[in-house]
């Protein structure tokens, strides 16, 4: 079975590329479809098994971060995603794909109630934008399929508003219920670039969450900008490690893993 993606697009989003991309090397069948074509009933999301939510900057996030996006879906295709995700479906949001799924509530979702907003992704500490690359560490509690298999990743940010945030209250609930997906840590390219691992400010260190079925996944870093080996910034040095030592250069960063779990889901 060819596993239908459907990656959303729409005005100033500008990841949709790179995004198709990945779950196209992975025997996928992504298509890059604009939010007014689903609006208008040209394309259905019925049709589809994975939606991405990609980065970017949707209408020039001139309401706040994703907002503009997420009030368009909610205003013309709300029950239509209700009911997709309700499903036995699976749902990835990336940077400015996390905001707008955060502004529509559908992570964290607690309950199964979507459409609820119990958290949000500020303006970084810095006050600055942000172009680098993180580690990130899966959470063992959380036993979503996007995290099948998956220890620590490195790969890109890129961000002015990422610094995830929540009520107490709601990060109690989100530690105990297990729904944080990653935590920024300083991994091996932190160490190899001395940086920090929080690069944004995030409560609690958190880079992702899932909802409570864990087939939604809301993430700042951009696992799909960063998926050759070659991307990685320390890939040279450890090209020479794993020469001496008579292994291949891989093809793909660890990264890739998460599109792979989500292809491998549907067979």
């Amino acid at each position: 079975m060819t596993v239908k993606v459907l990656v959303l697009s729409g005005y100033g989003i500008n990841s949709e590329t790179e995004s198709k991309y990945v779950f196209d090397l992975l025997g996928a069948k992504a298509e890059i479809v604009h939010i007014n074509d689903l609006i208008s009933g040209e394309k259905k999301l019925n049709d589809y098994r994975i939606i991405f939510f990609p980065g970017g900057f949707a209408y020039g996030d001139d309401l706040g971060s994703g907002l503009a996006y997420a009030n368009k879906i909610k205003n013309n295709l709300w029950n239509e995603v209700k009911e997709f995700v309700e499903k036995d479906n699976l749902v990835i949001a990336v940077c400015n794909g996390f905001q707008i799924m955060a502004n529509l509530g559908l992570v964290p979702a607690f309950d199964s109630d979507y459409g609820k907003v119990n958290v949000a992704l500020q303006h970084n500490e810095t006050a600055r934008y942000i172009d680098r690359w993180v580690d990130i560490k899966a959470n063992k509690k959380n036993k979503s399929i996007w995290l099948k298999d998956i220890d620590e990743l490195s790969m890109p940010v890129s961000h002015g508003e990422g610094k995830f945030y929540a009520e107490p209250e709601i990060l109690d609930k989100l530690e105990e219920k297990g729904l944080i997906a990653f935590n920024y840590v300083k991994g091996n390219i932190c160490n190899y670039q001395n940086l920090k691992a929080n690069p944004n400010g995030s409560l609690k260190d958190i880079a992702g969450i899932t909802d409570e079925s864990g087939r939604i996944l809301g993430m700042m870093p951009h696992p799909e900008r960063g998926f050759q080996f070659t991307n990685r910034p320390d890939w040279p040095l450890l090209k020479e490690k794993l020469k001496r030592n008579g292994k291949k250069l891989p093809e793909f960063n660890d990264s890739m893993k998460i599109f792979e779990n989500a292809v491998n889901y549907f067979k």
